[in-house]
């Protein structure tokens, strides 16, 4: 096992792997920026590194440093979390150069799914469902535009690179095919430094359902069931929840065993999550592949009481996993606090918080790195705290989750808890007639607490 593991990452992700750290026996190494000396995973860690200013291309993102900072700490391993270096083949390349263990898959590994269409080939190659679509890049409008008439219209261009709707444009109809390629194109380029894009067949009113996978060194795979993520705004989660309202035991067989199969097609190493959209009528298709930890793993954690960061650490270790596949014996939910003004758009509202208080009370849970007297930069994720929920029920867990928010408190800065409220109280939601163009049908702005 390891001695000292880095955290390369900030924030309630970085405070979330110290805590498991600790309870391994592991000592932990936080780096930081100048923005955030203040927070609560440098003040948790056994030691601590500044390495540079705020922007995050002059520390979270400089490779450097970072390397310099496991040197100078001699720490063994790197932990990515989520975001900034944790799906960046070459950082995990520059790891293994240095004999520093990423925790995480393999450069390899990470490069096959980090390119959607080939990630997209690959699948198509173990027998994975995938969305109709074209072979590859599309370099020339009017190849695009005939492919387009074949598929059947709508259709969405997607950045071969892209990430967060970026690069990203549907198309309804021919006369605006032109139009929204160029866009794609354009966004694509300024997004990435990579214009490539490809097409699928839109799917109409799907839900975003994605399966908890984990391989190890061996060979062995296994699933851990789904999380439903199709409460989005401009595909950004929202609101995570397992299992989905919408699975069916047959439906949860077929996609744990095809989420299996995409682990075994690249001899998948570590945690991670096989994505795949379903239509209304329960067809699934593989949309991406994360190759690391994601913000929603809470919400498997709670369901099957089972520790995922552990596991990624053990995996990377060189354990085995159990092989076993796992199934939700509870009912969670997961609301991202962000700090954003949700009757302006969402706008970030970063600031001193004044005031804070998390809930409490059986089967809550609040992973965060805030605290009353923080100060929120702006130059980072606006997220500031998950809320996650665990019952026996699904309507056991949205009224929790009703209580929980009505008891969160924080003051200084706008957050998204007056959204999430209303959402709990929502009779679509509650029924679970949702779809990821949920919000875009919903004046939420109406609704009277």
């Amino acid at each position: 096992m390891f001695k000292k593991i880095l955290i390369a990452n900030r924030g309630e992700i970085a405070l979330r792997i110290i805590r498991t750290c600790k309870e391994m026996g592991i000592k932990t190494v936080a780096i930081y920026s100048t923005a955030d000396r203040d927070s609560l995973h440098v003040r948790f860690a056994d030691e601590a590194v500044c390495i540079g200013p705020a922007p995050s291309a002059e520390s979270y993102l400089n490779v450097p440093r970072i390397m310099a900072a496991v040197e100078i700490t001699d720490a063994d391993a790197i932990h990515p979390g989520y975001g900034f270096l944790a799906e960046n083949a070459a950082f995990a390349e520059v790891c293994r150069q240095y004999g520093i263990k990423f925790i995480g898959p393999t450069p390899e590994q990470i490069r096959s799914m980090g390119d959607k269409m080939t990630a997209k080939e690959t699948m198509i190659q173990a027998g994975v469902p995938c969305i109709p679509g074209s072979d590859g890049l599309l370099t020339d409008l009017k190849p695009a535009l005939e492919l387009a008439e074949k598929i059947g219209y709508p259709v969405i261009l997607k950045a071969t690179a892209g990430g967060g709707g970026k690069g990203m444009r549907v198309v309804w109809e021919a006369s605006e095919f032109e139009k929204q390629w160029e866009t794609a194109k354009r966004e694509a380029k300024a997004a990435f430094a990579n214009d490539g894009i490809y097409m699928e067949k839109f799917i109409e009113e799907p839900r975003h359902i994605e399966i908890q996978v984990a391989g190890d060194q061996f060979g062995k795979a296994c699933h851990l069931s789904e999380r439903d993520c199709s409460i989005q705004r401009r595909h950004q989660k929202l609101v995570e929840e397992s299992p989905s309202p919408f699975m069916t035991p047959e439906l949860r067989e077929k996609m744990g065993a095809a989420a299996i199969k995409a682990c075994h097609a690249i001899n998948y190493e570590g945690v991670g999550t096989v994505e795949f959209l379903v239509d209304k009528y329960r067809n699934f298709y593989f949309m991406e592949m994360n190759t690391r930890i994601q913000v929603e793993h809470t919400v498997t954690e709670e369901v099957i009481d089972f520790d995922l960061i552990k596991e990624q650490i053990k995996i990377a270790a060189g354990h085995p996993i159990s092989g076993k596949n796992y199934f939700p014996e509870m009912h969670a939910l997961e609301c991202r606090i962000n700090a954003e003004d949700i009757f302006h758009d969402f706008r970030p509202s970063p600031g001193k918080i004044t005031s804070f208080h998390s809930p409490k009370g059986h089967g809550v849970r609040v992973d965060t790195h805030v605290y009353a007297g923080y100060s929120i930069p702006p130059y980072y994720d606006s997220m500031i705290a998950k809320l996650i929920v665990r019952a026996r029920t699904r309507e056991e867990a949205i009224l929790k989750m009703e209580r929980a928010l009505d008891e969160f408190i924080v003051e200084g800065v706008k957050t998204t808890v007056p959204f999430h409220q209303r959402l709990m109280r929502n009779e679509d939601f509650k029924k679970g007639n949702f779809h990821t163009g949920f919000l875009n049908n919903w004046d939420f702005k109406s609704v009277e607490l």
